[in-house]
């Protein structure tokens, strides 16, 4: 596949793109992260999202510790081409990394966050950690 789209997107200074995950049969938003030419291409081409970890400085392919991949259904880009929109399937129905469904689990309500999700797996349980 040529990869001439990629020069559509208005790729950030430090060569990135907002990258939103909408799971595909629900509509509702599991989580926020960034991409690079590279993670983006990798996404196309594996067709589960690969993206760019910013604290890491490497490729994170999402679900390659919790086993939680996102199956890329479409990707869109907005109107300024600066922000892309995955339609996805969630893996075992947690996106975030606290064993909640998405990583927007609290809401500001009357003045306060409040966690309005419950975890549906310890995070414990998820990554394993080397100790």
């Amino acid at each position: 596949m040529n990869d001439a789209w990629l020069n559509d997107i208005r790729w950030t200074q430090e060569g990135l793109v907002p990258v939103i995950a909408q799971a595909a049969d629900t509509g509702k938003i599991l989580m926020f992260a960034w991409m690079n030419r590279e993670s983006l291409a990798l996404s196309v081409q594996e067709g589960f999202a690969v993206y760019w970890s910013r604290s890491r400085g490497k490729l994170w392919r999402k679900g390659e510790e919790s086993g939680h991949r996102q199956k890329i259904c479409a990707i869109y880009m907005d109107c300024d081409e600066d922000v892309l929109l995955l339609k996805i399937e969630q893996h075992g129905g947690i996106a975030c990394h606290t064993g909640r469904e998405s990583c927007f689990y609290r809401q500001l309500i009357a003045g306060e966050w409040q966690e309005i999700e419950q975890v549906i797996k310890n995070p414990d349980d998820i990554y394993k950690k080397n100790d």
